[in-house]
C-alpha cells in the first residue's frame, strides 16, 4: 500500500508543477470549464478499452483518467473551493457509510436487499447530507 501512496504523490506533485508559473503554459491556462471536454474524451476513451477487455489499454486509459481527477482537484484547490485530500476523505466516508454490511457488521440476505440498502442510504443522506452530520 506505501508504494501505491508514493506513486499517487508522484502524480499529484507532476500535476503542481505542472500548473507552477514556471510550468506548463498550457496546463497553466486550463480552467474546470476548460477541462470538462478532456474529462469526458478520457472516460469514453477508458470505456472503449474495457468493451474491448484490452487491460494495457485499459491500463493507460485508468491513468489518463486518473491524472484529469487529481487535474481538477488541483484547480479547485488553487480557487481555495477545496482539496484533494478532502475529496478523498469524503469518498472514503460514503464508501464506509454505505456498505455497513462490510464495515458495520450488518447483514445481507441477497443482492437485493443489498440494493435496497443502498438507495435507502443513499436517500437518507439526501435528506441528511453528511456535511450537516458533522460537529
Amino acid at each position: 500500500m506505501e508504494a501505491n501512496g508514493v506513486a499517487f504523490e508522484q502524480l499529484v506533485a507532476i500535476v503542481t508543477r505542472l500548473r507552477a508559473p514556471d510550468g506548463c503554459p498550457w496546463d497553466r491556462k486550463q480552467t474546470p470549464t476548460t477541462f470538462k471536454s478532456y474529462l469526458l474524451e478520457e472516460t469514453h476513451e477508458l470505456l472503449e478499452a474495457i468493451a474491448q477487455d484490452d487491460h494495457e489499454h485499459i491500463r493507460e486509459e485508468l491513468g489518463d483518467l486518473l491524472f484529469q481527477i487529481v487535474f481538477l482537484a488541483n484547480l479547485y484547490a488553487e480557487q481555495n473551493a477545496f482539496n484533494l485530500k478532502e475529496v478523498i476523505e469524503e469518498i472514503t466516508a460514503k464508501m464506509i457509510r454505505r456498505h455497513p454490511h462490510v464495515f458495520a457488521g450488518r447483514r445481507i440476505e441477497s443482492e437485493q436487499e443489498l440494493r435496497e440498502q443502498w438507495l435507502a442510504i443513499k436517500a437518507e443522506e439526501k435528506k441528511n447530507p453528511p456535511l450537516d452530520r458533522t460537529p
